[in-house]
């Protein structure tokens, strides 16, 4: 398995695929990495040469933030909204829906334990 910053990348599938693996790497952006290095899309994984595996390591570490610093820079911010009180922090810290889904029903059953919602006085 090639290993792209610290990663294994599942060698058997497209490059473009295998680049997903990747935090912070969906398939737009794996398709720009290749284009910009002129690699072809649909070779697999493990016919990528060191040197290419050294120039995409290089193309990511310069250019985009992924994988240990995406992770951390997205805690952060969660943590700053939880830090100066707004909805969307309370919202994280009561581990509910972020974004204005429904909580009545399903968000309690996809996030775990039960959490009460103030519900409606008649």
């Amino acid at each position: 398995m090639p290993r792209v910053i610290g990663i294994d990348i599942p060698d058997n599938k497209r490059l473009e695929v295998s680049l997903t693996y990747i935090y912070g790497i969906g398939r737009h952006l794996a398709n720009e990495l290749i284009e910009k290095l002129g690699l072809d899309p649909n070779m697999r994984a493990h016919k990528l040469t060191q040197d290419d595996i050294a120039r995409i390591n290089a193309l990511l570490q310069t250019n985009y933030i992924v994988e240990g610093d995406l992770r951390r820079q997205i805690q952060n911010n969660i943590k700053r909204l939880v830090s100066i009180h707004s909805y969307r922090g309370l919202r994280h810290r009561l581990g509910l829906p972020v974004r204005g889904q429904r909580s009545r029903t399903n968000s309690r059953t996809r996030k775990g334990k039960r959490k009460t919602v103030a519900n409606k006085k008649k």
